[in-house]
């Protein structure tokens, strides 16, 4: 498997998983095998009593730039897209635990939509959330179509989404997709103390008011399978080739 991503269990942190991004070359831009890696930890979260709560994490100025767009080029050149990508979005939004996350820096595409299924994230002031899908000629994924309207509203779902405006870490919270805004010096130690305090709480208690909060995923997950559709569809398009080879060029 990848050392792309790590998955880690912090000794100083019982009862914490962290799923830490590892590709500070590529800006921790999102392999098929990265993906594998990280659905299995969440998979294995789900049956492990001795893992309470996942944290995710990136490294110094950036989360993850997103998709790796190698593999976005082999799909569009006839390539298989493969399933992990699905697979993980799905065993995301599904968890059973608690997730947290710590942003410091870049967050693009994915790495701004994996934090719409945490519980509680925390981001450095430098911190940029963008998601480009529309420039590269393809739709919103991670169910975050139907999850930012829900939480920031049409307009702001809408620069985000499809005008692909940038937002800074201060946009992100009044808007309620981030929880806090902290330190880039402190982002992890903030974010595997919230983690390792939530492990400490009543773990029946904290998944039924987890579950309470969250409400039925049903429709989320029936989203995610709605947007693959057009995504795939949308990377086999001669204007997302023109995009990617574009992109590819800079």
């Amino acid at each position: 498997m990848t050392d792309d991503v790590l998955i880690e269990r912090p000794e100083t942190y019982p009862g914490v998983q962290v799923i830490r991004f590892n590709r500070p070359a590529k800006k921790n831009a999102i392999t098929r095998d990265m993906y594998a890696k990280m659905a299995n930890a969440l998979t294995v979260a789900g049956s492990d009593d001795a893992i309470r709560v996942t944290a995710f994490l990136g490294t110094n100025g950036c989360f993850s730039a997103g998709n790796d767009m190698t593999d976005f080029m082999a799909f569009a050149m006839g390539g298989s897209m493969g399933e992990e990508v699905i697979t993980f979005l799905k065993a995301l939004a599904s968890a059973a635990k608690p997730i947290v996350s710590g942003v410091d820096g870049l967050a693009i595409g994915i790495g701004t939509t994996i934090h719409l299924h945490c519980d509680l994230t925390i981001a450095s002031a430098r911190s940029t959330f963008r998601t480009p899908f529309v420039d590269l000629a393809l739709v919103p994924e991670a169910a975050s179509s139907l999850l930012v309207p829900r939480i920031a509203g049409h307009q702001r779902a809408f620069a985000l989404l499809a005008a692909g405006e940038p937002f800074t870490a201060a946009e992100a919270q009044d808007a309620g997709l981030i929880w806090k805004i902290a330190g880039a010096d402190a982002i992890e130690e903030e974010v595997l103390a919230l983690a390792a305090n939530l492990a400490k709480k009543p773990p029946e208690a904290l998944r039924i008011a987890r579950n309470l909060i969250r409400g039925d995923r049903s429709d989320v997950l029936a989203r995610i399978d709605e947007e693959a559709k057009h995504f795939a569809a949308q990377l086999k398009s001669p204007e997302a080739r023109a995009a990617f080879e574009a992109f590819m060029r800079r």
